[in-house]
């Protein structure tokens, strides 16, 4: 549903609540004047139930505009407030209607506010009374450039929003990358030192057997030197 569609049914729902009013009066004038009001009684009774269907539709439609953005917060946050003002006057108009309280006499604001309208034939729209002051006087497609101007303003926010995180996206897969080529890094030196301390490992057994085959080979020389001297000393002539 459009913005300004919402609109039009929110006044035509309030135009639909004063035309009930108008009828509860002159139903409750024919009986005083000693009329028949069943016809209006009827007509009554068929208004009421399209009012009491109407306001639930204004609040679902309001509910899909706000979910999904389309107004603003505080836009949704004013409608809310006609929604419950809606309500409060078709709890009052069916208390009317079954004689639970009396008819509120007409406020001088309202009457103020019929004033030439009221003498064309067009009755005053109560609930725009309380309209406020940057939408009051404005017709509906006023209404909407104005609400379009604040949508194109929150969207080029979220456009800059979406620059700033997509920076920031490109920034933290650049540090990724850069993490990745480290650690590839880190694993070629660890792979370098273990094969280095193979190899060192390696040498120490090499240097520790021929330190031994050293220590044998010494021995060896040392009992030679001693059988020749053994043998010298045994066969040389007294």
């Amino acid at each position: 549903m459009s913005q300004d569609t919402w609109l039009q049914n929110y006044d035509a729902t309030c135009r639909l609540a004063q035309e009930i009013a108008e009828n509860i009066h002159e139903r409750n004038r024919q009986q005083r004047t000693g009329g028949n009001p069943a016809k209006i009684n009827m007509t009554l009774r068929a208004s009421l139930q399209k009012l009491k269907q109407s306001i639930p539709q204004l609040k679902e439609s309001l509910l899909r505009a706000s979910s999904s953005r389309r107004i603003m917060q505080s836009e949704a946050d004013r409608r809310q407030n006609l929604i419950d003002d809606l309500l409060t006057r078709e709890k009052q108009l069916n208390a009317t209607f079954k004689g639970d309280i009396p008819e509120p006499a007409p406020s001088r604001s309202t009457l103020m506010a019929g004033g030439s309208g009221a003498s064309e034939g067009v009755s005053a729209n109560p609930w725009l009374i309380n309209e406020p002051e940057e939408t009051r006087g404005l017709t509906f497609g006023e209404i909407k450039q104005q609400q379009q101007r604040i949508i194109e303003v929150q969207d080029a926010g979220l456009d800059a929003l979406a620059a700033v995180i997509s920076r920031q996206k490109i920034m933290g897969q650049e540090i990724g990358n850069e993490l990745d080529e480290q650690n590839e890094i880190i694993d070629d030196l660890a792979h370098l030192v273990d094969k280095t301390d193979g190899r060192i490992h390696n040498e120490t057994r090499r240097v520790q057997l021929l330190d031994k085959k050293s220590a044998s080979c010494g021995m060896m020389v040392v009992i030679v030197l001693l059988l020749i001297a053994i043998i010298v000393v045994a066969v040389w002539p007294v």
